[in-house]
């Protein structure tokens, strides 16, 4: 009888490929005809929707913040976001990630003259020395 091996979850999560974090659907995906393209952002990583077109953050944010700490949970520093939809949401959503990797994370800015994304490394910490103010 063959011995069962053991699997190790950080090894298959550190060989897993990263995910893009869209913040919310495009306008017009439920109609099935969004307002852009974002299929670009894939060659950073599997696409993840956080949120639907229609969802707001009006009158009462706790469950619409519970829901994004919950989809949010597994974010990685290796991961992005695509930062789509509501300006407040994108707000919330950048905060909760920040609070996850203590400010360090990765997004995705699209270039309208080139015509693709490019990633940002974002360090909300970091002091903004350069190797010349240490002289």
């Amino acid at each position: 009888m063959k011995e069962k091996e053991s699997i190790d979850l950080a090894e298959v999560r550190k060989n897993k490929p990263p995910t893009v974090y869209v913040v919310q659907e495009i306008a017009g995906t439920r109609e099935g005809r969004p307002k852009f393209n974002i299929m670009g952002a894939a060659q950073y990583g599997n696409l993840k929707f956080l949120l639907d077109e229609r969802s707001q953050i009006i009158f009462s944010p706790g469950p619409l913040i519970f829901k994004l700490r919950s989809a949010l949970r597994d974010f990685k520093s290796t991961d992005y976001l695509l930062l789509t939809g509501d300006p407040a949401i994108i707000g919330v959503t950048c905060s909760i990630v920040s609070e996850y990797t203590n400010g360090k994370f990765n997004l995705l800015k699209w270039d309208k003259q080139e015509k693709r994304y490019y990633p940002i490394e974002i360090n909300l910490y970091e002091t903004g020395a350069t190797n010349d103010d240490r002289l």
